[in-house]
C-alpha cells in the first residue's frame, strides 16, 4: 500500500471518528419512555422537573397564566405564559399537546410547566 493511500485512509478514518463524537450530547431532562403518559399518571407520582408531553385541553384560566388542563384522566393546573400563547385562540374545546415539566414544590398539588403548546389539527 502506498504511503499517500495509506495517509489517506488513515484521514478517512480520523474523520469518520470525528464526526460520530460531534452528535449532540444534551443531558437534561427528557420525555422518553419512562415518561408518564397521562395527567393521572403524573398526579400518582410526581417527580420534579420530569419532562412531559400530554394531548388534551385546557378547561378554564384560574389564575394569572394558570389553566385547568384535562387529557381525560384526570385534570392538573398548568402555567403557561402568555408569550407561548402567539395570540393564538384557544378554548375548551381546542386539543392541544402540551411539553413542559412537572413542578412538585413541598406540600403543594403538583402542576406543568408548560414551554411548547401546540394545536392539533
Amino acid at each position: 500500500m502506498s504511503l499517500q493511500r495509506t495517509f489517506l485512509l488513515s484521514l478517512a478514518a480520523a474523520a469518520a471518528l470525528l464526526a460520530g463524537s460531534a452528535q449532540a450530547q444534551y443531558m437534561g431532562p427528557s420525555a422518553g419512555p419512562d415518561a408518564p403518559k397521562s395527567v393521572a399518571a403524573i398526579l400518582k407520582n410526581p417527580i420534579d422537573d420530569q419532562a412531559v408531553v400530554l394531548r388534551g385541553y385546557l378547561l378554564r384560566k384560574v389564575g394569572n397564566e394558570k389553566y385547568t388542563f384535562s387529557d381525560g384522566t384526570a385534570e392538573i393546573r398548568v402555567e403557561i405564559d402568555d408569550k407561548i400563547f402567539m395570540n393564538r385562540k384557544i378554548d375548551a374545546k381546542t386539543q392541544v399537546e402540551i411539553r413542559g415539566e412537572v413542578e412538585k414544590d413541598f406540600m403543594e398539588s403538583p402542576e406543568i410547566d408548560v414551554g411548547v403548546l401546540t394545536i392539533v389539527p
